[in-house]
């Protein structure tokens, strides 16, 4: 009988996770709910190769830089590192440090693609893109991913060892594409998806780093002003023999500013604690699912949040449905491209309504985060053609995606401006005043008729 894993919630709110052998998945979530156990997951368990085992390979052209980076899998040119030069160290390093982008990942995608378009197959199209791949640890990615294949292994299954180079998703279309046999379409929609994840990516970066940093770089400005200039302008009025004092908002704010750098580890200490406490509390169960509601209901960003992870959902969703997966089975596979809880608790109530004969758009329309029209696009797809509606559907996401990105490229530098704009009003009542009170001459005034 078939062993599943499966995580599940018990009555006091604990996450529980172990094994259980069944004939079926209904068997297994009956005995799970006659134990008082709710069910959030339930994955086969399938015997894996054990990647240890792998013989070196023998190639007959290796590249240098291969050799360099102690590739184990050559029996011809290797290099005894002891012997390399100061400079090829230093090159080796680099080379070891070069990290994996996001840029790396779509070349290789796109390479892959037109080869398999030109009806390649997937030794002779691995073996190509292996020879023009040119970061290094890619290329030994790829040539894993290359014996493999030619040990009789699917693609994806060599990718699953490295979750954290190709996106789960990515994977989940290569894993959909070759059990369907559709590779093709498959490689096609990955580069559509890391095509819009890194035009997303790209849209946030210059919608958060510009104002983040103005905000930053005017609160540093107010700081290094009190720190430098106040002492200054404390001095000219001592000097001259003045009794005109400094406004009290500059001396206090002075003292605060000469408090924190006398007792600066108190307001370390402080944060670190809250950060600690924080971080425990979001990692229990009760946290981490209060902390993913929050991600959805937070202001400006919240819609987007929940928007980006609905749409990766049901375009996974759709993958599998047109390559021919029932729906409880595409919803199970495409869970795991979110990593949201509250999502997460959202699709295993789906999965658990279609084995107990009810809606699985229900759990969708009940927590109110999607609009009616995405409910009601759903429940018009189940009654009509759910393919087509789905895809009518992902279209109207992304679109209302670049909508909620518009909004937030015009709100949120109004709202960082009125940010900045409090910092400089505090900054001219803190040092401009007393540096005008010294141009326009007063303390002068002030200290002749102390002299008189």
């Amino acid at each position: 009988m078939p062993t599943y894993m499966y995580k599940a919630m018990t009555k006091n709110g604990q996450i529980v996770k172990n094994s259980i052998t069944d004939i079926n998945k209904e068997n297994c979530i009956k005995r799970l709910k006659e134990n008082e156990l709710m069910p959030i997951s339930l994955t086969q368990t399938f015997k894996m190769m054990d990647r240890t085992e792998k013989k070196p390979r023998n190639f007959r052209k290796v590249n240098d830089e291969l050799r360099k980076i102690g590739s184990q899998r050559t029996q011809n040119g290797k290099k005894n590192l002891q012997r390399l030069t100061l400079r090829e160290k230093i090159k080796d390093k680099m080379a070891n440090k070069k990290k994996i982008t996001s840029k790396d990942i779509r070349v290789f995608t796109q390479s892959f693609y037109l080869l398999k378009k030109a009806k390649f197959n997937n030794v002779h199209a691995l073996s190509t893109v292996l020879e023009s791949t040119e970061n290094p640890k890619l290329k030994l990615i790829v040539e894993d991913i290359l014996y493999g294949v030619e040990s009789g292994e699917y693609m994806h299954t060599t990718m699953e060892y490295y979750a954290d180079i190709f996106p789960y998703i990515y994977i989940n279309m290569i894993k959909v594409g070759e059990l369907s046999g559709s590779l093709d379409l498959a490689l096609s929609q990955a580069i559509k998806y890391l095509d819009e994840s890194e035009a997303l990516n790209t849209k946030l970066k210059r919608i958060l780093v510009p104002n983040i940093a103005l905000l930053i770089g005017t609160v540093l400005l107010l700081f290094v002003c009190i720190i430098v200039g106040l002492p200054v302008v404390q001095n000219i009025f001592e000097s001259v023999g003045t009794k005109d004092r400094l406004p009290w908002i500059t001396i206090w704010f002075a003292g605060v500013v000469d408090t924190l750098i006398a007792f600066w580890y108190v307001p370390v200490l402080i944060v670190a604690g809250i950060t600690i406490a924080t971080i425990m509390y979001v990692r229990t169960p009760q946290g981490r699912y209060r902390f993913d509601k929050f991600k959805y209901t937070m202001p400006i960003f919240g819609k987007l949040i929940y928007l980006v992870d609905f749409s990766r959902l049901l375009k996974n969703m759709l993958l599998n449905i047109q390559n021919g997966i029932r729906i409880q089975d595409a919803l199970e596979v495409s869970k795991n491209v979110v990593n949201n809880t509250v999502m997460l608790s959202m699709v295993n109530d789906s999965i658990n309504n279609i084995y107990i004969g009810k809606s699985w758009i229900t759990p969708f329309e009940n927590e109110k985060f999607s609009n009616p029209m995405t409910v009601e696009m759903l429940k018009i797809g189940m009654q009509t053609d759910l393919t087509e509606m789905m895809e009518k559907l992902v279209e109207y996401m992304d679109i209302d995606i670049d909508n909620t990105l518009n909004k937030i490229m015009r709100i949120l530098p109004e709202i960082a401006g009125g940010l900045v704009g409090v910092v400089l009003i505090f900054f001219v009542l803190v040092v401009l005043v007393p540096v005008v009170q010294i141009y326009m001459g007063g303390f002068l005034f002030s200290a002749y008729q102390d002299y008189i």
